[in-house]
């Protein structure tokens, strides 16, 4: 029996997903979380097998914390289970060692399914991913800017995209907000543009976010 925990902050998803689960013979939700802590208490407290992830989780900040999940918790596998663009955070999650990233617009029945291959050892790749990756090795403009974007850019990028000022972005974070400044300024050079407006429009016009 495969041993699942659920975390994501939203009731209704974590509520949704075990229902779906319920009675199956090789899988079982032995544990829901809300937000980071109570993540970390279940996986100490458990033997979980694979970790379907929400990115937004409340108090998971950054990359950095699912690769600190992944080196504190080796023998759990984590599915990013998010609405987040694919094109802005999967490469950099496979790259972290995640075992595969799923919107939340594919079927449960597609979810299932990854699972199962998950826990047979296999990395999952959708379609899109599988075409973004592979452009980003034939090094097009567009690609070759994308990888040029460090992690941190990208997740700066990500909640100026959210419409999140400096400050906000500083906490949540756990940078300095002068810091956030530095990414940002290193964003507009990068993407050659002066203003956040231009920012966000070339970005998007360069399906970055």
């Amino acid at each position: 029996m495969t041993r699942v925990c659920i975390a994501d902050s939203f009731p209704i998803v974590t509520s949704g997903i075990q229902s779906y689960f319920q009675g199956n013979s090789k899988i079982e939700i032995v544990a829901k979380s809300n937000n980071l802590e109570s993540l970390l208490r279940e996986l100490n407290a458990k033997k979980i097998d694979v970790l379907i992830l929400e990115i937004e989780l409340d108090g998971l900040s950054s990359i950095r914390d699912i690769k600190s999940l992944l080196k504190d918790f080796p023998e759990t596998k984590i599915i990013l289970y998010t609405s987040v663009s694919e094109q802005m955070y999967a490469p950099i999650a496979i790259k972290a060692g995640v075992s595969a990233y799923v919107s939340k617009k594919a079927e449960l029945k597609e979810l299932e399914s990854i699972l199962i291959k998950v826990v047979e050892g296999t990395v999952v790749l959708s379609e899109s991913i599988k075409k973004n990756i592979a452009l980003l090795n034939k090094g097009k403009k567009a690609d070759r800017l994308f990888k040029k974007l460090s992690t941190r850019e990208i997740e700066v990028l990500r909640y100026l995209n959210d419409g999140k000022k400096n400050k906000e972005i500083a906490q949540i974070l756990g940078l300095d907000e002068k810091t956030i400044s530095t990414y940002k300024l290193r964003l507009l050079a990068k993407l050659n543009v002066t203003n956040l407006v231009d920012l966000l429009k070339k970005a998007k016009d360069l399906d970055v976010i």
